[in-house]
């Protein structure tokens, strides 16, 4: 082992009660996250638990919501490949794993990923000791994967993705991070800038398959029920979608500067995490606006809220609903953008068929949001102020939201395919390493 390995052995042997400490500070808002916290551990009950899939798991390690949704439409086509596939499906956080049971079936397993210390990962690798190992985007743990290295499980980087943010700070600790990417078994970049950037590392980049997330189709039904209450406003309806922290007051004061203009369209915020919801609720009313919050509609917005005249903005406080949004709003803007946070996925947005502004932040999705401004999907803005008088000047241009909202569809059929491109070099990984 080296000596840096070690030191960091160390300090995620020593954080473990700050851990315990955090996640019980979690549970009191979500409480997902007191729900079986010794598995953050290596301790997975009863002790015969998942035994009998030894050596077949098909292991796909999923972190949160985003990279869960990604794994879903990646499950479906492993599925369609090996009908009778035994799914082990872990993740760190509780929208992840809320949303990944509902893609379970008979004779799949679902746990939390522990705590990379070496005896947590050594212990989750003696009970499962999966077939393949698939890790979602980012997700690079150096004693998890040395683990695996040892027990010859081959382990891969699945729809990976690499900022300039994330290279240089990996840079900064090489004897750390060079010997963790360099022994995962297979890296599968989606884009030729990820992939650049993590054969810097020396990541074992096989090839660039695209985006995953591409490949979700949006609910049919939440699309027809966004619709349908997109109806109910009297005016456009623009979103603020998946917003983080901070970006809210820099919301309401760009409100506040818009004066009689923002009456001329229904506002909709949707906060990207859930322990927000509330804050987020009291912010905005303590700024004097009238809220609406989805977990309070009796079936549908109330109408009389959508009257021209009336300041009253919709709250989106629910999980699981971003294409009914998206199919209710005219026009977004992109949340994480417009502070600098690296704006949030906006592939969704388009397979719905919602146009786009983007902040000047957007770090964490370059390229996509390169693509998406170039194909006419997005639109890139100063700040937000710029955004809600762009967002003002499009909801009223028929001819070109319509030719937007075109361009949106267009721009996610074209980028499709990663899914099926995917299983089949996860077939090649497992071929191999059996020869």
């Amino acid at each position: 082992m080296s000596w840096a390995l070690a030191l960091y052995s160390a300090l995620t042997w020593a954080g473990q009660p700050l851990l315990r400490h955090k996640l019980r500070q979690r549970a009191q808002a979500e409480p997902g996250y007191g729900l079986k916290v010794e598995e953050r551990f290596g301790h997975y009950e009863p002790e015969s638990l998942g035994r009998d899939g030894a050596g077949r798991w098909i292991w796909i390690h999923a972190v949160s919501l985003g990279e869960t949704r990604a794994a879903a439409i990646l499950i479906d086509a492993l599925r369609a490949q090996w009908p009778d596939m035994r799914l082990l499906l872990t993740h760190g956080t509780a929208t992840g794993r809320a949303e990944g049971a509902r893609l379970l079936r008979h004779g799949d397993l679902q746990v939390w990923l522990p705590w990379d210390t070496r005896a947590a990962v050594e212990r989750f690798v003696q009970q499962f000791r999966p077939a393949v190992g698939l890790l979602m985007e980012t997700e690079v743990w150096p004693n998890l994967i040395a683990a695996c290295r040892a027990h010859g499980i081959p382990l891969a980087l699945a729809n990976a993705r690499l900022n300039a943010h994330s290279l240089d700070k990996a840079l900064k600790f090489p004897a750390l991070s060079m010997p963790a990417y360099q022994s995962l078994a297979a890296v599968w970049a989606q884009t030729q800038g990820d992939a650049r950037r993590l054969r810097a590392l020396a990541a074992p980049v096989r090839a660039v398959l695209g985006n995953l997330k591409f490949d979700v189709l949006p609910d049919a039904g939440q699309l027809a029920q966004g619709a349908q209450w997109r109806q109910r406003s009297a005016r456009p309806v623009v979103m603020l979608a998946s917003s983080r922290e901070g970006e809210e007051e820099l919301f309401i004061a760009a409100l506040r500067r818009l004066g009689e203009k923002a009456l001329k369209v229904q506002w909709l915020v949707v906060p990207r995490h859930p322990q927000r919801f509330e804050s987020v609720a009291l912010a905005l009313q303590a700024a004097g606006l009238r809220v609406s919050r989805r977990s309070e509609w009796l079936g549908a917005p109330p109408r009389a809220q959508a009257q021209a005249g009336e300041e009253c903005l919709w709250l989106g406080d629910s999980l699981g609903e971003m294409p009914m949004y998206y199919a209710m709003a005219d026009a977004a803007l992109l949340g994480g953008s417009f502070a600098p946070l690296g704006g949030q996925n906006l592939i969704e947005a388009a397979a719905c068929g919602c146009p786009m502004l983007v902040g000047p932040s957007t770090f964490n999705f370059a390229e996509a949001a390169e693509l998406a401004c170039a194909a006419g999907a997005a639109h890139r803005v100063a700040d937000l102020d710029a955004g809600l008088q762009a967002a003002l000047a499009l909801v009223h241009d028929v001819p070109a939201r319509t030719a937007a909202v075109a361009h949106c569809l267009e721009f996610a059929q074209a980028h499709r395919g990663a899914a099926r491109a995917t299983a089949q070099a996860v077939d090649e990984l497992l071929r191999s390493s059996r020869r």
